[in-house]
């Protein structure tokens, strides 16, 4: 292989691998499509030209048939008049519509199957174009698909998941340890009311028996005899007691020990 030939075929392999990175499928679709359209419109005025130049030579064909008619009219006349000559004549021109008519004929044959096969032609183009305009609706829709995909999963991948989800693990295990440091704080503070409760009942459980051994310490009172002599009316002695004056502490515990048992 000659270097010429190796330089064509380097040129060429980048040009097409230029023209496909530049190719917009959307952009080429539309192309495409305007193009289609274009030959559309160029059948038509084929078709157009066909049926004209059809209806021309259906035209001559017809006058044709018509001076063939006449000039036989006319030599069966001359021949009935006698006049063979003039007949002859007659049949003479009548032999060159014949031969005209004839081509035309052929020509006319031909040129209905050139419009017939046109027709169809039209219509499968038109139907073609007709579908692909629908191709070219879905697409363009699975093109703006893929597009979109593309860069979400380019959102997705530029992403730092782990790092995010680290964090989400980070913010959840903070929130789980301030929750438990709440319900351990509502715990103490229960135990710790219950236990002030249960010193109060055990605090009046020692003041009541405090009470009743003080009860059981103090003397009895001795009994005063009295004389024949002496009145009874006297004012009777008081019994002393051992007991201290009640001090002001024991007065208000006294009367807090009251408002507890009409509790």
């Amino acid at each position: 292989m000659g270097l010429f030939d190796r330089l064509k075929r380097v040129v060429g392999a980048n040009l097409n691998d230029l023209v496909s990175k530049a190719e917009d499928p959307e952009k080429m679709l539309e192309q495409a499509l305007l193009e289609m359209q274009e030959d559309m419109v160029k059948l038509r005025q084929g078709v157009a030209q066909a049926i004209a130049a059809q209806k021309r030579t259906e035209k001559q064909y017809n006058e044709g048939q018509n001076e063939i008619n006449k000039w036989q009219r006319n030599a069966q006349l001359a021949l009935q008049k006698g006049d063979e000559s003039l007949a002859r004549q007659a049949l003479e021109r009548k032999k060159t519509y014949t031969d005209t008519a004839t081509a035309l004929k052929t020509s006319l044959d031909q040129q209905n199957v050139q419009v017939d096969g046109l027709k169809k032609s039209l219509i499968q183009l038109e139907s073609k174009i007709s579908e692909a305009k629908t191709k070219k609706e879905m697409l363009k829709a699975r093109i703006t698909a893929a597009k979109a995909q593309e860069q979400l999963q380019g959102m997705v991948s530029g992403m730092n998941t782990s790092s995010a989800m680290s964090a989400f693990e980070r913010m959840e295990e903070k929130v789980l340890m301030q929750e438990a440091r709440a319900q351990s704080g509502a715990e103490l503070a229960s135990a710790d009311l219950d236990h002030q409760f249960a010193q109060l009942e055990s605090g009046s459980d020692v003041d009541d028996e405090l009470a009743a051994m003080k009860a059981s310490l103090a003397p009895a009172p001795e009994p005063k005899l009295l004389t024949p002599e002496q009145p009874s009316t006297t004012t009777p002695v008081q019994p002393t007691s051992t007991a201290k004056p009640a001090q002001p502490v024991d007065a208000e515990l006294e009367a807090l020990r009251k408002q507890l048992d009409n509790l």
